[in-house]
């Protein structure tokens, strides 16, 4: 039986959930199926392992004192079911983030400090989990953002788990053991290249392997982290980098080899001329160690179209 029960997530502050919760990827629009933020609510199938439920989140505080509320909605949840969805929430959301030491460390930067202003209170978004963030890298790579978000729709389509609530059908993303068993030419179906199909495939089988869908990776250093990341067929630095950023929440992860990053900074610092990747490595020096707020801050300003011709 379909039931409700509701909780409360507190979020460090400056919280803005509109800012954080209401990125352009996440709008109706251009959803992926998973999520969707509309009309200042952020809904999201969460995957509680043996039951799935959606959760409904709405601010119902300030940026300086946040409250979250989440209505989770599903058949026969529990309050322990409620618990890990807040715990899930608080994790997606960057809730637990204190933005505060990275806004101290950028007051010398006028540049960067001018975004940070433009954009109080954001807080970085993170994937579900390593695995899940190794899917998406893979799928992303070398292609359009638009082509990306069509192949994650169909992968999610397929093999992601669903669940019709309050008589609307939502998806959560596939689970390690739906991909690894999945026929690389299935897979191929999806607008995926072979290649691509192919490291989609192992990297859900060592999800697998790891015993723990690379959960222990929260343990490791960010050096030994790459260290494994690189490992993997279809997996190098960039990818690697970007788990640090979204599924391990370090703070100095920095997506070097981001074409778009690239032109961020040429366009912020060097008054649009071409730099190369050693280049920017060398510049990001000036945020370490936030170096993932950084970039993230960037982003969000670049697809906000703060940042104009980059």
């Amino acid at each position: 039986m379909e039931t409700t029960l509701v909780t409360t997530v507190r979020p460090v502050p400056p919280y803005d959930f509109e800012l954080t919760a209401g990125q352009p990827n996440y709008s109706r629009d251009q959803q992926f199926k998973t999520e969707e933020y509309d009309d200042g609510r952020y809904l999201r199938l969460v995957d509680l392992g043996d039951n799935v439920a959606l959760a409904t989140v709405r601010s119902v505080g300030t940026v300086d004192q946040p409250e979250l509320l989440v209505e989770l909605t599903g058949d026969d949840i529990t309050g322990a079911d409620a618990d890990r969805a807040a715990k899930q929430i608080t994790w997606l959301l960057g809730c637990d983030q204190d933005v505060r030491p990275f806004y101290d460390a950028v007051t010398g930067d006028p540049v960067l400090a001018s975004v940070v202003n433009d954009f109080y209170g954001y807080h970085n978004t993170r994937s579900a989990s390593v695995y899940e963030a190794l899917v998406q890298a893979v799928m992303g790579q070398q292609i359009a953002t638009n082509v990306a978000r069509i192949i994650r729709s169909l992968l999610i389509e397929t093999y992601g788990v669903r669940a019709t609530v309050s008589d609307r059908e939502w998806y959560a993303f596939p689970r390690a053991e739906s991909l690894a068993t999945a026929e690389v030419d299935d897979l191929r179906q999806l607008k995926l290249s072979f290649r691509k199909a192919e490291y989609i495939q192992g990297i859900a089988r060592a999800a697998l392997d790891s015993g723990d869908n690379f959960a222990s990776m929260h343990d490791l250093e960010d050096d030994e982290v790459v260290k494994r990341m690189v490992a993997m067929r279809g997996v190098g630095q960039w990818t690697a980098q970007w788990v640090l950023v979204r599924a391990l929440s370090r703070p100095d992860g920095f997506p070097i080899g981001d074409l778009a990053l690239r032109r961020t900074v040429s366009a912020l610092y060097f008054d649009g001329e071409e730099i190369n990747d050693a280049q920017l490595l060398a510049f990001s020096e000036r945020w370490s160690p936030w170096r993932s707020h950084a970039t993230s801050y960037l982003f969000v300003a670049l697809r906000s179209g703060r940042i104009a011709g980059s």
